[in-house]
């Protein structure tokens, strides 16, 4: 598809072609030019970093489903595939320009930042029955084990073990001094990680996401809020949203142990040398904080919520989200592999799916396999000048423009009642 929609019928075709004029003569002229070149190339096109298999896989999978698939190379940032299907007609490329609650794959997210913090360690436990109690609304949570570690809890999607664990952050005056200083703090980690603003992917009409600092809190609750009303952020669900690639871009800078590259979909010139647009950017996470969320992730295949995709050929680690949006849920998976040698990050996210275990996470697991089982090994990883070992080899800085390398890897009522897969 490659940021294209596949077309039902003849009107079809038409409305799509009418939206995307409306939508090309809203942008700048720039992007209006480099995303008409986008639509209108394919995976065969020798000035695209798309792998033309996984390319061809994504858009495959997508038939019958509205959503997008989005795979990343963790070292170098270019985007392996990018796939964009929708059943309404509109033109938009949802890995990029749509936005979602994230769901509990931002759970990764928020265990860098919680325990970056200090707020827990690797033994913080909490007891989760089914869910718990949050200002008089019951939390809903799957059946497992209780309580759980800090680990387990990332592998299981322990909602009461997120939630309780972000309030306790949100309301610790002793250390920030008030919430809004403790919620600005949260936004800043977030914000290092790429949501909440532009990764800077040469695809025109970006969306942000959002991303609340306290300004934004103050003003949707102007007369009071406490660490409880904004709660539910802690599970992706509330007033955070995201885009795929985004989502994408977290696994890559997981695998990445810290760095994460401006993704890209386009060499300027055919052939080029895919390290010299490494653009690198450094977040606020500790390293220790990166090893025991891929500790979780690698569980939450092996062990948890995503057990049904592991392989023993490939290390995978993963994390699902299951996100509410007033219908049928939407369904999400991240993932990056091999676990010590990362090759490859993906995301999928399907509108309505249901459960991020049944239908993203078998979803992303093609692609990977795809990827680093090659029947072909013409497509096999490194299709650029072996771009699969560039980039994360020397120190650089984190600023945009840069175009250095990034250090190497540092180591191998119920309203809403929450979903966690």
């Amino acid at each position: 598809m490659t940021g294209k929609t596949i077309k039902k019928s003849n009107n079809n075709i038409i409305n799509i072609a009418l939206a995307a004029v409306v939508a090309l003569l809203l942008q700048p002229f720039s992007s209006w030019a480099q995303t008409t070149a986008t639509h209108a190339a394919t995976a065969q096109d020798p000035d695209l970093t798309y792998v033309p298999r996984l390319q061809r896989l994504a858009e495959r999978l997508l038939e019958n489903r509205q959503g997008s698939i989005v795979a990343i190379r963790p070292t170098t940032g270019e985007i392996l595939c990018m796939a964009s299907n929708t059943l309404k007609g509109d033109p938009i490329n949802r890995a990029v320009q749509a936005t979602y609650p994230p769901g509990s794959t931002i759970k990764a997210a928020q265990l860098l930042t919680l325990y970056s913090e200090g707020i827990v360690t690797r033994d913080t436990k909490v007891a989760c029955h089914r869910g718990f109690m949050m200002g008089g609304t019951h939390v809903g949570c799957h059946y497992h084990a209780s309580p759980l570690s800090t680990v387990q809890a990332l592998a299981q999607s322990c909602n009461s073990w997120f939630i309780t664990n972000f309030i306790r952050m949100i309301g610790d005056t002793t250390r920030y001094g008030s919430r809004s200083h403790a919620v600005d703090v949260w936004h800043d980690y977030m914000t290092s990680y790429g949501f909440g603003t532009k990764t800077g992917v040469d695809y025109g009409g970006e969306a942000r996401g959002i991303i609340p600092d306290s300004a934004y809190v103050n003003r949707k609750y102007p007369k009071f809020w406490n660490a409880r009303t904004i709660g539910y952020i802690g599970m992706g669900q509330g007033l955070i949203t995201v885009t795929p690639l985004q989502l994408c871009n977290l696994a890559a800078t997981i695998a990445n142990r810290g760095w994460w590259m401006t993704p890209y979909h386009r060499y300027s010139t055919a052939g080029a040398d895919p390290e010299a647009y490494i653009n690198p950017h450094r977040t606020k996470a500790s390293p220790a904080a990166y090893n025991i969320v891929i500790e979780g992730m690698r569980a939450c295949v092996k062990n948890g919520t995503a057990k049904t995709i592991d392989d023993p050929r490939i290390t995978i680690c993963g994390k699902t989200g299951t996100a509410q949006n007033g219908g049928i849920d939407h369904s999400a998976f991240i993932a990056f592999a091999p676990m010590d040698n990362p090759q490859i990050a993906v995301c999928a996210y399907i509108e309505h799916g249901g459960d991020g275990n049944k239908t993203a996470a078998p979803i992303a697991a093609q692609i990977i396999k795809s990827y680093l089982l090659p029947t072909n090994t013409k497509s096999a990883p490194g299709h650029r000048k072996n771009a699969a070992s560039a980039g994360l080899q020397k120190k650089s800085g984190s600023a945009r423009g840069t175009q250095k390398k990034a250090p190497a890897n540092s180591g191998a009522k119920k309203t809403p009642s929450p979903r966690r897969k």
